[in-house]
């Protein structure tokens, strides 16, 4: 199954086998895992995101310029701002492969979750570094390494949730699915279980919640990382367990509840912590605690740019090889999220058993409910408005100084607009999912939504998703290939 058809990334048309494929629940990895849990005092995980956006760039007429990756954008103009770490950040997102086979076969037991986005994959295709894929499939698609590297699903277009019109997030998280198969094959699909949300972003409005974890279970996923800022106990006090699953509880305006596994990444979000092992140390210092009525080991977890950052792209490689070259498979150990979380259900913990949380600031909207109705969730955070000074909807990501709405409604309203226009013209009319004509458009629609369109501030980031709406509000009218 090629990753590219007729230009355009494989992101639709085999919806049936993506479902048979991930919504099958069964142990994958601690059955093949070396780890003695029974002797594990702790455990720690990082995983690396990585990420580059697609712009319309190819030249300086923004109506005519074709899409590439920000990447090759990069490399063409390597004299400009810091484009001069382009060559840096393309060896960043093949290297992985190199240090985890290296490790394996001086007998080390690394450990690496990968967070890449359909815009990153689609745009190494672009740029003819397809040998970046091949190197990544060595790790991905070879069971010698099946307990080594585990992917993370994300959103396809790096879309933060709560901006995303909410007809759209299963759109990304399908998109990347079908074209992470298209590339690494349905095997090693199946083996995707745990989601990382961009921008480490959790939506609190509780509708959108309730969407977005029903729509990951729909999918398959079985849990996802979340930011310990991000999530709240019921009763809204702070996290006090990090190092240990919980379980988000989702519930929207009538009543209705998903829930899903958890595992917190601690702390901000500083390369530091993942560039220099921060999470291995930290758990050299933690113990084996009850929970949940068994005794288990907890957690340690950091997720940061694989390649963002001087830390990343120099420090990294010699620490991680460091501390690789030190664990075992007792004691102090690394585990993927996936492996950890099987251990924990093998040894008798149900995800009920699991504290359960909600998005942050969530109590604060279900003080001031009345009833489960329709549009009751807004009126209370109308009423939590008034209550309580300053309350928002923009705190559930990885930094609370940024709203991915206010400030941008310029931007937000083509991006709308054509979501709306996508769903009137295909939602009840059963469109061939398989057709470059819809392909086009759900491209059009992914990319509009990407979250670098607004991180950048106003100027030609906001301008490029624009042209991208355009674009896609053309292809809608004229039904084009």
């Amino acid at each position: 199954m090629p990753d590219v058809i007729a230009s355009l990334p494989n992101i639709c048309g085999n919806y049936e086998e993506v479902k048979k494929t991930t919504t099958q629940r069964k142990s994958l990895y601690s059955s093949i895992s070396n780890i003695k849990i029974n002797k594990v005092q702790s455990a720690f995980g990082i995983a690396l995101h990585m990420h580059q956006p697609t712009i319309p760039a190819s030249s300086d007429d923004l109506r005519t310029a074709e899409l590439i990756s920000n990447l090759q954008y990069m490399m063409e103009h390597i004299g400009v701002h810091d484009n001069h770490n382009a060559p840096i950040f393309l060896q960043c997102y093949s290297r992985i492969s190199d240090f985890i086979r290296e490790l394996v076969e001086n007998g080390a037991n690394p450990r690496v979750m990968l967070d890449y986005s359909g815009n990153l994959l689609w745009g190494l295709r672009q740029m003819g570094e397809g040998g970046v894929l091949n190197n990544l499939k060595l790790v991905t698609s070879d069971k010698k390494y099946y307990r080594n590297v585990e992917w993370l699903g994300t959103m396809w277009s790096h879309a933060v949730v709560s901006s995303t019109p909410v007809p759209d997030i299963k759109l990304h998280i399908m998109a990347w699915q079908e074209h992470f198969a298209s590339i690494f094959g349905y095997k090693a699909l199946e083996r995707v279980k745990g989601f990382s949300p961009p921008e480490m972003h959790l939506p609190i409005h509780p509708d959108v919640s309730y969407e977005y974890v029903k729509t990951l279970k729909e999918c398959g996923y079985e849990w996802i990382i979340a930011q310990e800022h991000t999530i709240e106990n019921i009763d809204g006090s702070g996290i006090r367990r990090p190092h240990f699953p919980h379980k988000l509880v989702a519930r929207n305006s009538l009543g209705k509840v998903e829930e899903i596994g958890i595992l917190i990444k601690t702390q901000g979000s500083d390369t530091k912590l993942v560039a220099q092992m921060q999470p291995y140390y930290e758990a050299q210092s933690r113990q084996r605690e009850e929970y949940g009525g068994k005794i288990i080991p907890p957690f340690v977890l950091q997720i940061s740019d694989g390649e963002n950052g001087g830390v990343m792209m120099n420090e990294f490689p010699p620490k991680y090889k460091e501390a690789s070259g030190e664990l075992g498979t007792e004691g102090v150990v690394s585990m993927n999220g996936s492996e950890y979380l099987e251990f924990i259900k093998d040894s008798g913990l149900k995800e009920k058993d699991f504290i359960p949380v909600q998005p942050v600031s969530q109590h604060r909207i279900w003080e001031c409910l009345d009833d489960f109705s329709l549009q009751a969730v807004d009126r209370a955070i109308e009423k939590a408005k008034a209550k309580y000074g300053g309350f928002n909807l923009d705190k559930g990501s990885w930094t609370n100084d940024k709203s991915w709405i206010k400030g941008y409604e310029d931007v937000m309203d083509p991006i709308n607009k054509l979501s709306v226009e996508f769903h009137r013209r295909f939602d009840n009319n059963q469109p061939d999912p398989s057709s470059s004509s819809y392909r086009k458009a759900l491209l059009y629609l992914l990319l509009s939504q990407t979250s670098c369109f607004r991180y950048w501030g106003t100027g030609i980031w906001t301008e490029y998703a624009k042209e991208i709406c355009r674009r896609g509000m053309e292809a809608l009218r004229k039904n084009k290939v």
